[in-house]
């Protein structure tokens, strides 16, 4: 019965199926340097007892080459920013003509965000306007505890937690802090109005923020 089921392969058979015969010198070489290759710290001895007894799993392993730690490049301090003056505007850079395309886009960044600023959805105007970025917006002062901010008008260049830096016409640079001051944004005839000591918060952390509404706002 057991010949009928199977037979080794005959010479001719392992020609044309190009198959090593059974008990061949090359065959047995071939399993020899399979298994020092696959299991190194085995002598043939032990390898050879271990066979006759249980069946092994072979598997292929490679070298893992130990991970090097990649060092993560720090960048740089507030303190360092501040000494290097990286966010300083060049004397003869400021000058108010210069930002005017800035403010042409601005506008038309504005005019995709809210849709067109149609008079029926004033709502979501302002709650769109209090995430949105203002670089590039003609600001001006309303109300101040400090008279002298009173009637401030320019394009804001620079926004930061604490301040506005706005270009006005007459090409002066004015630092204007948010605190104790109210602002207006008029766009296509919509008024906004922001009250800076609600509003200290960087741009990037203002577009995350959920703002609650209240009643009535105080400088």
């Amino acid at each position: 019965m057991k010949a009928v089921i199977y037979h080794a392969f005959s010479h001719k058979e392992a020609e044309e199926h190009d198959v090593q015969e059974l008990g061949s010198q090359r065959a047995e070489a071939f399993v020899r340097a399979f298994l020092k290759q696959s299991i190194p710290h085995w002598s043939q001895q032990d390898c050879e007892s271990h066979l006759q007894r249980k069946a092994v799993v072979l598997e292929y392993f490679t070298h893992q080459k130990p991970k090097q730690q990649q060092k993560k490049s720090k960048g740089l301090t507030a303190k360092q920013r501040r000494d290097m003056r990286l966010f300083d505007i060049n004397p003869e850079q400021q000058r108010y003509s210069l930002f005017l395309p800035l403010h042409e886009l601005w506008k038309q960044y504005i005019r995709d965000l809210c849709s067109g600023l149609k008079p029926d959805t004033r709502l979501m105007i302002q709650a769109k306007l209090l995430k949105a970025d203002f670089h590039g917006a003609v600001i001006s002062v309303t109300k101040s505890k400090c008279p002298s901010y009173v009637g401030v008008t320019g394009i804001l260049l620079q926004e930061t937690k604490h301040v506005f830096k706005i270009i006005t016409k007459e090409d002066h640079l004015k630092v204007i802090p948010k605190l104790n001051c109210v602002f207006t944004i008029e766009m296509d005839g919509f008024i906004s109005y922001i009250y800076g000591s609600k509003f200290q918060l960087c741009s990037r952390e203002r577009s995350a923020k959920k703002f609650k509404v209240k009643g009535t706002i105080d400088l």
